[in-house]
């Protein structure tokens, strides 16, 4: 009986445990969104155009491929060229 009772509590501290994890980290994609045109080549976080997985844009400031940023700075984001990042793929 004691041996279930450990059994148990344990596995409730580590359910708790991850629960606590789990919870910030979706907190943290909802405080993120899509910026197109900013991301350099090979670093994007989607998937458009001519390529179908994150990372594999083939060039810098591709205006289909966005990179996550905190959510209201896309907008003030400038490449070198003096582009801003746009919240809709051109």
């Amino acid at each position: 009986m004691k041996n279930g009772f450990v059994t148990l509590a344990l596995a409730g501290s580590l359910a708790s445990a991850l629960a606590t994890i789990a919870v910030p980290a979706a907190a943290q994609d909802a405080e993120k969104e899509k910026c197109y045109g900013i991301a350099l080549k090979g670093q994007n976080d989607c998937a458009a155009g001519s390529h179908d997985c994150a990372g594999h844009s083939a060039m810098d400031y591709d205006k289909q491929s966005f990179k996550l940023v905190p959510a209201g700075t896309c907008t003030t984001m400038m490449t070198p060229d003096g582009a801003h990042g746009s919240l809709t793929p051109a």
